[in-house]
């Protein structure tokens, strides 16, 4: 559920409602959910990888599309120019992403500690 949430939130974030948010929020919302996305997706498919192991996965991940998007290969230009492939891989290099990621992974391992500090065990 919260996964579908943030994937809405994505969305948004690159839909012409976003003309409508703070400046700052309309810029740099969309990576940030996209990387907290990664990480959701890859806690619900592997549920027992250590915290430290999911962010390191995401980090690795993201800063590989980022870097992907240097390069200028015909099919991969070719995926990037479909609304997908936009959305999926990006379509231009900015370092401001890799705070984004950052961010979106770390807001991930954060609610997920406080899940487990705040889970209580059945009696």
């Amino acid at each position: 559920m919260l996964t579908a949430i943030v994937i809405v939130a994505g969305c948004a974030s690159r839909s012409p409602l976003a003309e409508h948010w703070p400046p700052f929020l309309a810029v740099y919302a969309g990576d940030t959910l996209w990387s907290l996305m990664i990480y959701l997706g890859l806690g619900f498919l592997f549920p027992t990888l250590r915290t430290a192991v999911s962010a390191a996965i995401v980090l690795v991940f993201a800063t590989g599309v980022e870097f992907s998007q240097l390069s200028d290969a015909r099919w991969l230009e070719s995926f990037r120019n479909t609304g997908i492939g936009a959305i999926v891989i990006g379509s231009s290099f900015l370092w401001s992403d890799f705070a984004c990621y950052a961010t979106g992974c770390g807001i991930g391992v954060t609610g997920e500690l406080i899940g487990r500090a705040t889970r209580t065990e059945p009696a």
